[in-house]
This record gives structure tokens, C-alpha cells and sequence, in this order.
């Protein structure tokens, strides 16, 4: 196959949707060979924040020295950018031979009449492929749904797990309390290893703590009482934590304090691990890190931004930042979400804030809301609504209802962001960075 036959290959393959457990993905890294076994992993879980504590850890890595792995999902703005190594995506043509080599092996198991892997179990069988044939030091690597039955937790080489903050989402498949998911959550967490976890709530800590001590692992837990807050905004942000002063990030948002004492509470475990990680290297590594659509500014003239906000908890992180640079500007949304998250939730905590809401559908996606029916819904709390037939339509309604210091936010689910961008550049001629 070429890539552009891979990449069909896929889209067909994804067309049978995913399934939670691990005999699969063991099964088809078995007839691999398993490459997952020559590598050391950073094994990251939770509700938010995941994809932008992989991005200070990476970074920080990078910066060091360490030839770094990275596997995310999902991707925002190009397919590729679910598997990088040292922030370079994975090449059209390795990409193409490692689908090649599973599609051989898919048709020999429907053969045999055994189950076949799903896209996410294919994917994540690329990255380890890939990581291998590269020789990587260290993989950064998130979990897609839950944690325990996971197909990324197929992996046994862990140094490092990172939990980041626990909330109620996908409570179909993870549990319809705080506790029981936060259990899905810690099955990554293997024995004699180290563990970090954002501050959680109550039930989600005991949870995790007992979890550690069945595993005789040794949990570090983020200390929020000892983030100073120094400079706030929404293009670079300052803040101290415990002996660390006056650290910078370029990350946006309001949350994104707790997620770089996460890294920063990561790192010194790294340290203990052997690696080396100088001050100036883990301060380069967090300043520079970058992470498309978690409170993303794609513009500055007027203020665009990009947030995955698509469960309450994010949804309520979006508010809080909001509020805290945004505070009496008026300030417009594009809004989409899955049919299968708790958008009223969602709805019921952001759309006060809003002059007008634009609603959108998801284009190809059988998850996604309608946007007359999410436009209903946001109506509800907010009567300045109204529905667009597209996302380059609501793009453009919106940009042309702002004036110059109003503020346009591209929120809810992750897998429309990308089209928005790409709608805001034809639209603008360019972002300006």
C-alpha cells in the first residue's frame, strides 16, 4: 500500500467502531512480535489535561536529550499527528509499510475466523512499530478511553504513571461514579513502579491510593496550596511551585498551572528514575511545549480560540478562563459536541457566558449532535442561538457579527477543531500568530 491506500484501509477499518479490552491488541503485537517490549513508557490517564501534560513531558524529554515517542489521540489537524517522535510526525511511507504489514496479518486472523483488532488497537500498533524501528528512549503515551482495559495498557515497561484530574465522562463504558471510573483509570498503574496524579476529589484519591499500596507503588500527589500564581495570560503565564520559581509557560487556560506541576511533579520522578534532567532543561521544556486545541489562541486581532472542552469538567475549566481573561468582553461561540457526552451539562455551564452561539455538526461522524438539536438544547439557556449549516458558515456569522475587542471561542468536540482552523485561515487569509 501507499499511504493514501493506508489511509482508506483505516477509514474502512474504523467504520466497526472500538471495543474496551486487550486480547485483541495482545494478539496482534504477539504476531509482531511484540515491540512494545523494547520500550520504556510514561503512561499517561485521566479526564482532562492528559494530551497537555504529554506535551510538557515531551518537550521536557526533547529538550534533554532523550529521543521521545509521542501517542495521542485524537488527531486535530493532520491524521499523522497521532504518533511524533521529538515532535516530528510519523513520515507518509513508514506509515503506509507498518499498515501494510497489519493488514496481512488482520486477513490472516478473519481467516482463522479470530477477532480483529479495531482502528484505535491498529494504530496503537503503528506507534509501537514505529518507536522500535526508531530507537526511542523514552514513549509518552496516552490511554484513549478509561485506562485499565485500554488498548494501550497492553504495555508492560513502565517507568512512569501520570493520573491527571478524574472527572464523569464516558460513564457508559467507565462507570457512573467518580470512584468506579477512577478505578478504570488506575489500571494502568503496575506494580513497583512510580505513580503522580493530579490533586483529585475525594472519592477519586482513595480510590487511587489504595490502588498504589495493592501495587506497591509509591503515589505523588500534586500539591495545589503550593502553586503561586504570578503572572496570568492568555499568551504566556508565570507561576512557582514548592523549590521551582517563576516558571513560564506558553500554554493558556486557567488549569494549566495543575497540569505543569503535574510535569513538574513528573520530572523529579524521572530523576529519581536516572534520567537526566537539568533545571534549565525542564524550564526550556515547559515554556516551550505547544498543544493545538486545549484553550488554543489561533489569533490575536481579534482573540480566536480553539478548546476541546467536550465533557463538565473541561467544560467548567473553559468557563473559569474565560471569565479570568475575558471578564466583560462580549464573547462568541462555535459550539459542537457527540450525542453521547453530557451536553446539557456542558450547555448549562458555559452558555450564560456567550453574546451568541453558533451550533455545528461534526461532518461524517455518527456520534455527532445535530446542530438544530444542539441549537435547541443551547436555547434553552441561552436564546441567542442559532444553527449552521456548516462549520465554514458558522465561522464566518460569527466573525462577522464581532467587533474589534470581541472574543470568538471554537469549543466542544476535538474532531471538528481542525475544519475550524482551516475554515478561520480560508476565511482570514492567515492566523496571526
Amino acid at each position: 500500500m501507499n499511504y493514501e491506500e493506508a489511509r482508506v484501509y483505516l477509514d474502512q477499518v474504523s467504520k466497526y467502531g472500538s471495543v474496551l479490552g486487550l486480547e485483541n491488541m495482545k494478539a496482534l503485537l504477539d504476531r509482531l512480535d511484540n515491540p512494545q517490549d523494547e520500550l520504556k513508557f510514561i503512561h499517561i490517564s485521566g479526564t482532562n489535561g492528559k494530551g497537555s501534560v504529554l506535551a510538557y513531558l515531551s518537550s521536557i524529554l526533547q529538550e534533554a536529550g532523550y529521543k521521545t515517542g509521542r501517542y495521542s489521540s485524537p488527531a486535530l489537524f493532520s491524521y499523522r499527528e497521532r504518533i511524533q517522535i521529538d515532535g516530528e510526525m510519523i513520515d507518509k511511507d513508514s506509515l503506509a509499510r507498518y499498515v501494510t504489514v497489519i493488514a496481512g496479518i488482520v486477513e490472516d486472523m478473519r481467516r482463522n475466523h479470530e477477532a480483529v483488532p479495531t482502528v484505535f488497537e491498529i494504530e496503537t500498533a503503528m506507534a509501537m512499530m514505529h518507536f522500535k524501528e526508531e530507537k526511542c528512549d523514552i514513549v509518552v503515551l496516552e490511554t484513549g478511553l478509561g485506562g485499565a482495559l485500554d488498548a494501550t495498557n497492553v504495555v508492560q515497561t513502565t517507568l512512569l504513571e501520570i493520573i491527571t484530574p478524574i472527572g464523569m465522562d464516558h460513564m457508559d463504558v467507565l462507570g457512573n461514579t467518580l470512584g468506579e471510573i477512577a478505578l478504570q483509570k488506575a489500571g494502568i498503574i503496575k506494580e513497583h513502579t512510580r505513580a503522580v496524579t493530579a490533586a483529585q476529589k475525594p472519592e477519586a484519591q482513595s480510590v487511587l491510593e489504595k490502588v498504589c499500596t495493592e501495587k506497591n507503588t509509591i503515589l505523588h500527589t500534586v500539591d495545589v496550596s503550593c502553586i503561586e500564581r504570578k503572572h496570568y495570560g492568555w499568551d504566556t503565564q508565570s507561576f512557582s511551585y514548592k523549590d521551582w520559581k517563576d516558571i513560564q509557560i506558553s500554554l493558556a487556560g486557567k488549569f494549566q498551572l495543575e497540569n505543569a506541576a503535574l510535569a513538574l511533579e513528573a520530572a523529579e520522578q524521572l530523576r529519581e528514575e536516572g534520567f537526566t534532567l537539568t533545571e534549565e532543561q525542564i524550564r526550556k521544556g515547559l515554556k516551550n511545549a505547544q498543544w493545538k486545541g486545549r484553550f488554543s489562541v489561533i489569533s490575536r486581532d481579534p482573540v480566536i480560540i480553539l478548546d476541546g472542552a467536550h465533557n463538565p469538567h473541561a467544560a467548567e475549566a473553559l468557563k473559569e478562563s474565560l471569565e479570568f481573561y475575558f471578564g466583560g468582553k462580549k464573547i462568541y461561540y462555535v459550539f459542537g459536541v457527540f450525542k453521547d457526552k453530557d451536553y446539557r451539562k456542558i450547555i448549562e455551564i458555559t452558555a450564560p457566558l456567550a453574546e451568541h452561539i453558533i451550533t455545528v455538526e461534526t461532518p461524517g461522524n455518527p456520534r455527532a449532535l445535530p446542530a438544530e438539536i444542539l441549537k435547541q438544547e443551547v436555547a434553552a439557556v441561552n436564546p441567542s442561538a442559532e444553527s449552521a449549516e456548516s462549520i465554514e458558515s458558522a465561522v464566518q456569522k460569527s466573525l462577522n457579527l464581532m467587533e474589534k475587542n470581541d472574543v470568538l471561542v471554537i469549543f466542544g468536540s476535538l474532531s471538528f477543531l481542525g475544519l475550524a482552523e482551516k475554515a478561520i485561515i480560508r476565511e482570514r487569509g492567515k492566523i496571526h500568530g
